[in-house]
């Protein structure tokens, strides 16, 4: 960890079930990222599993798109399909 700051663009598209997300409460939920050290992978799958279990969707993506770090961009997606 180098301790530079990542940016990325996040993705969501979801299929609700009974619930949805509320816009501001999920811009203060990713601003919460904003100081925290984490692998662009782990940052990606944690945003999923809270939202699944805040929302209980019937079907959710999360597409993070990081910018260059070392020369290599990165793309990292996590689905959630309900049984």
């Amino acid at each position: 960890m180098t301790g530079q700051p990542d940016y990325a663009t996040v993705i969501i598209t979801y299929v609700p079930g009974k619930s949805i997300v509320e816009l501001k409460s999920l811009k203060l939920y990713l601003w919460s990222y904003r100081e925290e050290g984490a692998f662009h992978e782990d940052v990606t799958n944690r945003i999923l599993d809270d939202l699944v279990k805040a929302i209980e969707p019937r079907k959710l993506t999360v597409t993070t798109d990081w910018l260059v770090r070392g020369g290599i961009h990165t793309t990292v997606e996590a689905s959630y399909q309900a049984s």
